[in-house]
């Protein structure tokens, strides 16, 4: 897969944020808890980012995640199955797929998100007021804040709170969802 692409986007959005708040790499990277190699990499365009290490990013940026790897679209825009880039989990077998961000003034992202059963995906709390939609399209999930978390089959829906360390973990083989991030 051709990651040039996205790479550039992901750096290019790191660099504008960063700047925007007047911080460092090296803040940055304290902010995050992320090795300052790490970010210096992705700022160049260059590494592998795991989901964990741009949501901690987005998280010390104070940007909804969208802002650092969706970039300008059309008035129009189709993303046909299996398009996109998967961003894979670094601890689970997960990905997510931004399907469209939160434009001005409305604060939502779209994502499909895929899992395989083996260890949960360990979410951290993402930027205050965040709130999670799931739909399940495919297989059974559990998931929701720690503690709390409900099990799911295809065509469920369940919303609650991202702004708290929450987990997905799928149950069966090809397990996917549609999740609507909502930032308040």
């Amino acid at each position: 897969m051709d990651r040039t692409g996205p790479l550039s986007v992901i750096a290019a959005s790191l660099r504008r944020e960063r700047e925007r708040l007047g911080i460092s790499l090296t803040e940055l990277a304290r902010r995050a808890g992320i090795a300052k190699s790490t970010l210096s990499q992705l700022e160049a365009g260059t590494g592998n980012p795991s989901v964990e290490t741009l949501w901690a990013l987005a998280v010390a940026l104070e940007v909804p995640f969208s802002r650092l790897v969706d970039p300008p679209t059309a008035p129009v825009h189709v993303l046909r199955a299996g398009e996109g880039t998967a961003i894979a989990s670094e601890r689970a077998p997960f990905a997510s797929t931004l399907l469209a961000a939160c434009p001005p003034g409305v604060r939502r992202d779209l994502h499909v998100i895929t899992a395989e059963p083996g260890p949960d995906r360990e979410a951290d709390s993402h930027i205050p007021g965040t709130v999670e939609h799931m739909v399940v399209t495919a297989g059974r999930w559990r998931a929701g804040p720690v503690g709390g978390e409900v099990e799911l089959g295809v065509g469920d829906y369940a919303r609650f709170p991202g702004d708290r360390p929450h987990t997905y973990a799928a149950l069966t083989p090809g397990a996917a969802a549609v999740l609507v991030m909502e930032y308040v």
